[in-house]
């Protein structure tokens, strides 16, 4: 019994794959996942009594790269909030994006959705005062189809004790919310911040974002793995341009990632990645995912991978979910 808590514990400590595989292999997959939820579950507890400790906080943001879990994180924290007795209003950052029209263009004449000024920050920022002041505010969607913001009678209003939790990848960059006081905002940078060990020490950290959304677009937006990672390179240079240079400015930051995350991706992802045909150009870096990582990791048989609850962040890419996105 001994020597068995010591091999799920070496798991855990050193989060190396070789410790890993020796807990898959001894049974340990229902007992690792079970403790690195609670692990998800003890940041969101200390994330929340810091919040409830800044009494003047009014708006919590939360921005964190590409597939980094920032939707789920919102919704995990205002569950958080509200067991402490703080009324949480979650409110999508994307829902304030400009009419496609009026929408910026990159330097190849397509439309920039991830720059700033894709977003009306003068509306965002009214809004935000008059519920600051107590006033009942429609909130908008965003209509992607019709590529229009549009209002569905969607109306919010805060109350002593609530707090505007919003996710984005602006969250941090103070001219989202250049007309709201510091001492009402909380900023949280959410993201894949300790890798398993496979190779040298943060040698998958983006490598496993970037499977996790290869596994989401797969599931959920019809993309194939060979379009997920061609987009990939542009997608991290628009994370060093708008993310990168205000993630010392956050309160907090999150931990999305879970040890057991890339066993479980090895049963979604090895597939997708051997149906990259040699002639693509997505190749090359399809078979560095599949030699360097997924072929070095134990995967979790579908029994162990049933364990993972439905507020896992994990739920968010491979589905399941109790949250609805």
């Amino acid at each position: 019994m001994v020597r068995d808590e010591k091999i799920w514990q070496r798991a855990i400590n050193e989060n190396t794959v070789g410790a890993l595989n020796d807990a898959l292999i001894a049974g340990f997959g229902p007992r690792l996942i079970q403790l690195s939820e609670v692990m998800h579950a003890r940041q969101f507890t200390i994330i929340a009594d810091e919040i409830a400790r800044r009494v003047d906080a009014k708006l919590c943001l939360i921005a964190g790269p590409s597939s980094s879990g920032k939707t789920t994180t919102s919704k995990r924290l205002a569950l958080h909030l509200a067991s402490i007795g703080i009324t949480p209003i979650v409110i999508a950052m994307d829902n304030y994006f400009k009419n496609r029209k009026d929408t910026p263009r990159d330097e190849k004449g397509e439309y920039d959705f991830e720059c700033l000024e894709a977003l009306d920050v003068p509306f965002l920022n009214r809004q935000l005062r008059q519920l600051f002041a107590g006033e009942e505010v429609e909130i908008p969607d965003y209509d992607f189809v019709l590529g229009e913001r549009v209002f569905r009678g969607k109306r919010v209003q805060m109350t002593p004790g609530s707090i505007i939790v919003m996710e984005g990848i602006h969250g941090l960059n103070p001219g989202l919310t250049p007309e709201i006081a510091p001492e009402n905002k909380f900023s949280i940078y959410a993201s894949v911040l300790r890798s398993l060990t496979i190779r040298k020490p943060n040698d998958s950290v983006y490598d496993t974002r970037l499977l996790r959304r290869m596994v989401r677009d797969n599931q959920f937006r019809g993309n194939g793995p060979a379009d997920t990672i061609l987009r990939w390179p542009s997608v991290r240079a628009g994370e060093e341009k708008n993310i990168v240079p205000f993630m010392d400015l956050a309160d907090m930051k999150f931990d999305s990632s879970l040890i057991y995350e890339l066993p479980l991706f090895k049963s979604y992802a090895e597939n997708l990645l051997r149906s990259v045909p040699h002639r693509s150009p997505a190749y090359d870096e399809a078979q560095r995912l599949l030699d360097f990582i997924l072929t070095k990791v134990a995967a979790l048989t579908p029994e162990e991978a049933g364990c993972i609850p439905p507020t896992s962040i994990l739920r968010e890419f491979i589905g399941g979910s109790s949250f609805r996105y």
